[in-house]
């Protein structure tokens, strides 16, 4: 056990606390601190100004009611929805969205309450023995509160803007989700309705089969391997419309929609990719300077090191207690009256806790914060790299099928045309490069949804908050140079 008695606790206020002083920023605290008129709703729209993805994406006010949200979204769904426009509905319409922000009004409201003058204890007794009466009156104050009120109310401040910080994060990770959302549900539209044209050819071409075997022309095994494509793409056709059922759902639940309001109609394709990828300097530097959670861990790490600071200061002198008594004695057999007053000094005797656990415990949590802050920052550098590189490996790769492979097929296939309407090349051959070219185009609608998504993991890895997982390209699909064979 610690038996050092840390004396000159109290005596550290005296250098920079005088009676004055502390009269005067307790009354100033109490009378100043006031609610934000808006929830700190601009003040959250401010941390995430340019990192939503939209323009002009505004939140709503919960105290405002949802009339005038409800009119916003109706009029962002009378028209195909884009990736802006559903980062704006969500925003204004999510319903886990303004929960974070009601969550947030209550920082805010506890941050006022940190700045209110605790209330004085009154204590009243009355006490009779024989023709003596007796009556108490114990007024006491918490002395450590009055001292530590304007540190209070600065941490509560404190916490408070964490609390944005973590409203801005959430912002920008509904943001984030419901772009990535509206890609995927995009490009699984496109899917399902190029397979929906693929089966056509399919039901043609197996149809076409059916009546050449009929008369002979063909071999049963050949109209069974036509037979056999057809079914494959019918499956393939189910798969895809479920899978774009999914999607769509994904992106309702992201903007919070119900009811006729589901009945949108997106947008018929994905944005033509860009001239040239983007050329991003210093990503690392960008990244650790702008991103939310970074902020969000050395602002808390300065928030428990003020903690420390106090605990420090403090140690074991917590419950230091003034009270003023002023105590009546009536004698009723004398007819006489006594009064006495006074003041009472309550502190707690340092026996068994000199505050040197609670120490420690400060102590542990600002090295977590400063080591969260570390790690942070080794993260957020990492992931900005990987970003980069995977949104330069997916726009290479889309250009790639853009520029290369799909034109190559098309030759082929227009070649292939050019040659059966010479008699040169069957039915067949053209009917299997239409099958190849299939997987092709598969595989450049894929590539090019990819893209998309590594621009989105890209601009949140640098200027918002970790983007998770990054997007995996897709290495399984179906390679041009595995069509041939297939068929």
């Amino acid at each position: 056990m610690n038996t050092k008695m840390n004396i000159p606790v109290v005596g550290a206020f005296k250098p920079s606390f005088n009676a004055a002083a502390v009269a005067l920023a307790v009354i100033l605290l109490g009378g100043c601190a006031s609610l934000s008129p808006d929830g700190d709703i601009a003040a959250v729209q401010q941390l995430t100004a340019g990192k939503t993805g939209a323009v002009d994406a505004r939140l709503a006010n919960i105290r405002d009611g949802k009339a005038e949200s409800d009119a916003a979204v109706a009029e962002l769904l009378k028209t195909p929805l884009g990736a802006e426009s559903a980062v704006r509905v969500a925003l204004l319409n999510s319903p886990a969205l303004q929960g974070s922000l009601a969550t947030l009004g209550v920082s805010d409201a506890q941050r006022v309450q940190a700045g209110r003058l605790p209330n004085p204890h009154l204590m009243l007794g009355r006490m009779r023995a024989g023709d003596t009466l007796e009556i108490e009156r114990l007024l006491t104050f918490n002395v450590v509160g009055l001292l530590t009120l304007p540190w209070q109310a600065r941490w509560q401040g404190q916490q408070h803007e964490l609390a944005k910080l973590q409203a801005a994060q959430d912002v920008v990770k509904l943001a984030v989700d419901t772009r990535k959302a509206w890609i995927n549900a995009v490009a699984a539209q496109q899917t399902a309705q190029y397979m929906a044209d693929v089966k056509e050819a399919a039901e043609a071409s197996g149809e076409l089969a059916r009546r050449m075997a009929r008369v002979g022309n063909w071999s049963r095994l050949r109209q069974a391997q036509e037979q056999v494509f057809l079914a494959d793409t019918t499956a393939q056709l189910a798969r895809a419309q479920q899978a774009a059922f999914s999607e769509r759902e994904k992106l309702i639940r992201l903007m919070g929609l119900w009811g006729a309001q589901t009945n949108f109609t997106l947008a018929e394709r994905l944005p033509d990719l860009p001239k040239e990828a983007s050329a991003i300097a210093d990503i690392e530097s960008t990244a650790v300077r702008e991103r939310i959670d970074v902020r969000s861990a050395v602002a808390e790490s300065a928030y428990v090191a003020d903690q420390l600071g106090l605990t420090k200061v403090l140690g074991y002198v917590d419950g230091l207690t003034l009270a003023y008594r002023h105590d009546t004695q009536f004698d009723n057999s004398a007819l006489t009256r006594q009064t006495r007053r006074g003041w009472e000094l309550e502190l707690p005797l340092p026996i068994f806790d000199w505050g040197g656990a609670r120490n420690a415990r400060a102590q542990a949590l600002y090295m977590q914060s400063a080591a969260r802050v570390r790690d942070v920052a080794v993260r957020a550098r990492s992931e900005a790299r990987e970003a980069y590189r995977g949104y330069r490996t997916a726009y290479d790769l889309a250009r790639h099928y853009r520029d290369e492979v799909v034109p190559l097929r098309k030759f082929i296939n227009d070649e292939l045309v050019l040659r059966y309407s010479g008699m040169l090349v069957s039915v067949w051959d053209l009917l299997a490069d239409t099958r190849a070219q299939t997987l092709s185009i598969n595989s450049a609608m894929e590539a090019q949804r990819d893209f998309w998504l590594a621009e989105v993991d890209l601009q949140t890895a640098l200027s918002g908050t970790s983007p998770g997982a990054m997007a995996i390209l897709k290495t399984g699909s179906g390679t041009d140079g595995a069509a041939p064979a297939a068929h």
